[in-house]
Formats: C-alpha cells, structure tokens, sequence
C-alpha cells in the first residue's frame, strides 16, 4: 500500500457513509502504522478493519462482507483478486506498465469486466465513488459477475486445459517439424 492508494482509500471513507476498509492484519506494527497514518488523514481507526488468516474456507467468505475489493496500483492483486472474483466480490483496479501491475487488469479481462479496470488514479478513485455511492450500479456489477463467473475463461478449468493441451500440440509439432522456437497463439 503506498501512500497514493492510502489517500484515494481514506478519502473514500470521508465521503461514503458507513464504509469500511477491510485488510489482513499481518504484523502488529503495520496496523499501528496504519491507524496512525489514517488519524492524520482525519478518519477513525475504526473505519479500518483488520483480519487474521484463516483457513482457506473462512477466508473466502470473508470477501462476502465487502462491497468492492480496492485493488494497489505498483503490485496488483493476482491469486487474492482472483479469490475475491470467485467470492463474487468485484475487483476495482489500476492498470500499469509492468506485469505486477496488470494482474488485476488481465483477470477482470478475462471475466468480462472491463469496465472496472482504469489507468489512473483520479479514474480509479472517480469509480470507487460512483460504484460506492450507487447501489443500483454495484448490484448490477455484483450480477453481472455472477453470470460470468462459470461462463468466461477466468474460471473455466476445461476451457484452460483445452487451450493448454493445443498448446503443447502446436510446440511438438513445431519442434518435430525443425521450426525453431516461437511464440505459440492458441486460437480460440
């Protein structure tokens, strides 16, 4: 979490009535630092909420107290936007240039939800507080991921395995037909 996702998050709790940051309590000093740092923003620690780990069952129900997963821009979420997605917790994010910063970005792709993707941060932070001060548009999100969560590649085991198999295919061939190595496009 740098200080420019912190602001836009404390921000936020200033302006939506009754919100809450969730986050994963990971040593005690992180949370002091946290709490200090929100008091000098002008928001109640008690708006930040922290969560132990727990075992893998738990932690995905967790996501159901959430309205919306605010993603980190430098490193985004991969396996825990993923697990958020499968919950049914949208996923808001930043895109960036490196690969840690569109791994959020490449997950809503692939689930159908492009439209909570932005590339900056007064987007990410205009969204966060449409999506939050708009239930009728936050349910039609939380719907539409529903729908796709089953029916798009993101979560489709047998689609992956297909597209995983042709790839190799496409390799053995290239390599018993003497091609040298190149980049290998499974057709959808």
């Amino acid at each position: 979490i740098t200080p420019n996702e912190f602001n836009i998050w404390m921000r936020l709790l200033k302006k939506v009535k009754n919100s809450f940051i969730l986050l994963l309590e990971t040593n005690k000093w992180v949370k002091n630092n946290l709490h200090m740092e929100a008091a000098k923003r002008g928001v109640s620690c008690d708006r930040l909420i922290f969560v132990q780990k727990v075992p893998h069952e738990k932690y995905l129900a967790q996501f159901q107290l959430a309205d919306l997963y605010l993603d980190t821009f430098i490193y985004n979420a991969g396996a825990t936007a993923s697990n958020a997605l499968w919950a049914g917790l949208p996923v808001l994010t930043k895109t960036g240039n490196s690969y840690a910063s569109r791994m959020a970005s490449s997950l809503l792709m692939s689930i159908g939800l492009p439209e909570l993707i932005t590339n900056t941060s007064s987007g990410y932070e205009k969204l966060a507080l449409e999506i939050s001060s708009e239930p009728e548009r936050l349910d039609s999100i939380k719907r539409k991921l529903h729908r796709n969560r089953l029916s798009k590649p993101l979560f489709n085991t047998k689609l992956f395995t297909t597209h995983l198999e042709e790839g190799y295919r496409i390799a053995y061939n290239r390599n018993r037909d003497g091609k040298e190595p190149a980049v290998i496009k499974v057709p959808m």
